[in-house]
């Protein structure tokens, strides 16, 4: 039996893709039974690096997924339209959906799991989240007996490798972008890696997964790393820390709410995600029975994020060779929530953290005590507060705080701004206690 595939999109991913279907040989035995189909391009005329015949190529994307003779499309054109139509039209014809669109999957999973059920197919998207880690399957299934108390990651590459070289080199944020860009490790537009964005879509699909319920995706804080400086780097370093873009999802105690959040934070350097570092992404996930797991590896790139793909695209392969229905055979990770309830996500300010302050004050006696005197008012306890330097009759602070509410935090924060005693506020960042 010979199953046919139909490919959205021949860039880096979708030509990954197209690399491993045309070179079964020595690979398992049941990508022999996958034939390429169909692909849809942007360009005919385009050069390409791997051998396709030309009567594969299209410009006509709606006509794969139409198309009686495909069983299942792959999509990896990325973005939100055409994707998501051409998914739901794919649905609609029957056919089985295998994807690494993070987006579609966090903003519209539920429309589409719906579709999904009505029309008895699958959709798979293991390469939606940390590009070849297999992190959906193990989660849903080998993990899934557990009461998942926190989902932690390091999931996006292009900011781990910007935060990695601020460490390493002690460079500014803006150069190292740069940089990053003119390697190919970020985007031309860098807002959805840097401002956090594409890690809040993967993190909602993890929560989705780990605590059973639907996730609005506005729902999930969002901060990203832009005023991350060399100066907090290197102040991180000497207390004991390092500073990463950290993707939460957590269950709070005793209650039916979870923590839902992206921002950049300092972890400490014994932390088993401290030494994640480059393109690299890792999850760690944290439960009863079973405790911490960390799953590590490339977090994107053309032959992990292809590997993840086509590991779907054969498990389907593995089920439509059996006789009975598929949803008796392979656990679906977005059926199994697609008529769930919607989790309830805590608003930040309720949440307890530790905080890294750094700002510049007036240097003259009683200020550390004034200082003190707004932290107690707001129950603040801390941790450390060291005296960095002096410049220009301003004295540079670094505080660390214990654990605290995150709205009172913010009033001290409000109220250190109108001090006269502090001239500016230079970086506010969490602290993983």
């Amino acid at each position: 039996m010979v199953f046919k595939v139909g490919l959205l999109g021949l860039g880096t991913v979708g030509t990954g893709t197209a690399k491993i279907l045309l070179d079964a040989a020595q690979r398992h035995p049941l990508l022999q039974t996958l034939e390429i189909h169909k692909v849809g391009v942007r360009s005919l005329d385009k050069p390409r690096s791997v051998n396709l015949p030309e009567m594969c190529l299209t410009t006509d994307l709606e006509a794969i997924v139409t198309d009686p003779d495909i069983d299942i499309v792959v999509e990896v054109i990325g973005g939100l339209e055409p994707a998501r139509s051409l998914i739901l039209e794919a649905i609609e014809d029957g056919k089985h959906v295998v994807t690494a669109n993070k987006a579609i999957i966090s903003r519209y999973g539920n429309e589409i799991a719906e579709a999904a059920k009505k029309a008895g197919v699958y959709v798979l998207y293991e390469a939606a989240v940390g590009g070849g880690i297999p992190v959906i399957q193990p989660l849903q299934q080998a993990l899934g007996v557990n009461r998942i108390d926190a989902v932690t990651g390091i999931i996006n590459g292009t900011t781990n490798y910007i935060l990695t070289r601020m460490q390493s080199e002690g460079g500014d944020f803006a150069p190292i972008l740069a940089d990053a860009q003119a390697l190919g490790y970020a985007e031309a537009d860098p807002t959805a890696d840097v401002d956090g964005l594409d890690a809040a879509d993967k993190i909602a699909i993890l929560a989705s997964i780990a605590f059973g319920g639907k996730i609005r995706r506005e729902d999930v804080f969002t901060e990203g790393i832009r005023n991350v400086s060399a100066s907090d780097v290197d102040y991180a370093k000497t207390l004991g820390f390092v500073i990463k873009l950290l993707a939460i999802a957590k269950q709070n105690p005793n209650a039916d709410t979870i923590q839902l959040r992206v921002h950049p934070t300092l972890v400490p350097l014994k932390h088993p995600l401290a030494s994640v570092n480059d393109v690299n992404n890792a999850v760690l996930v944290e439960g009863d029975p079973i405790g911490q797991v960390m799953l590590y590896g490339p977090g994107a790139g053309e032959g992990p994020t292809a590997s993840a793909i086509v590991s779907d695209v054969m498990a389907i392969a593995a089920t439509l060779h059996m006789e009975s229905p598929a949803e008796e055979k392979l656990p679906n990770p977005l059926l199994s929530h697609a008529y769930s309830d919607y989790k309830t996500i805590s608003p930040m300010e309720e949440l307890e953290s530790r905080f890294y302050l750094r700002l510049m004050v007036k240097d003259r006696p009683g200020v550390i005590g004034h200082l003190g005197e707004i932290f107690g008012r707001h129950h603040l306890s801390l941790e450390s507060i060291v005296q960095i330097g002096l410049q220009d009759s301003l004295a540079e602070l670094v505080i660390v705080t214990h654990e605290v509410r995150e709205g009172e935090f913010q009033k001290a924060i409000a109220v250190l701004k109108d001090s006269a005693d502090v001239d500016s506020i230079a970086s506010v960042l969490r602290v993983l206690g």
